[in-house]
């Protein structure tokens, strides 16, 4: 760390998730600006309806604990047919007890699927002391099996829009991060760094 480098910390326990976040924060040019650095700070989760609701409440649970800019984020996959949008915000436990294939056991024999990744980021932003959310959103559909050995999470049978050929699991993380809720999401904090330089 530089003298002109501040802490960024992204409050997560998935090593998946940060590596995917630090891959695209090391090509946005802010490198020299800040470090950013994982933090096992644990905030509140709560149940809500919504990805956002869940992202802002575990920014506000760990206010008193951070004496840097620092941010949360938090996901949701949601298969909008024929599931009405399960698991969403409950897809960390889903996708523990479920798993990919219990998702597919669900809609095997449902006909056309549709499928969408949500991602929120809140960030608390030290030298104005205020809160940001960057939203990103990637629609889809489901593939028939997993495929691809890349990616984690619901990844194996996300199939994008963009790519209707190739399952997040497909592609390599460069590819995805140009795609995904995540990286839609992590390139608006990046925009708002680079203009609160």
């Amino acid at each position: 760390m530089n003298e002109d480098q501040k802490y960024l910390y992204f409050l997560t326990g998935n090593f998946n998730k940060f590596n995917e976040v630090l891959e695209i924060f090391n090509k946005s040019k802010l490198t020299q600006y800040y470090l950013l650095t994982p933090s096992r700070t644990e905030p509140i989760e709560i149940q809500a309806n919504s990805v956002r609701e869940v992202a802002e409440f575990k920014i506000n649970s760990v206010l008193d604990q951070m004496n840097d800019s620092f941010f949360v984020e938090d996901a949701g996959f949601f298969v909008d047919e024929p599931l009405y949008g399960f698991p969403g915000v409950y897809s960390s436990y889903v996708l523990t007890v479920l798993g990919n294939e219990g998702i597919l056991k669900l809609v095997e024999g449902e006909g056309e699927t549709k499928a969408h990744f949500e991602s929120v980021i809140a960030l608390y932003f030290k030298p104005t002391d205020e809160i940001k959310i960057f939203e990103g959103k990637v629609e889809g559909t489901l593939a028939k099996k997993l495929r691809g050995d890349k990616g984690f999470g619901f990844d194996p049978i996300f199939i994008p829009n963009e790519l209707p050929d190739k399952t997040f699991s497909e592609i390599s993380a460069e590819e995805k991060n140009k795609i995904s809720h995540r990286g839609q999401a992590f390139s608006k904090l990046i925009d708002f760094l680079k203009e609160n330089i």
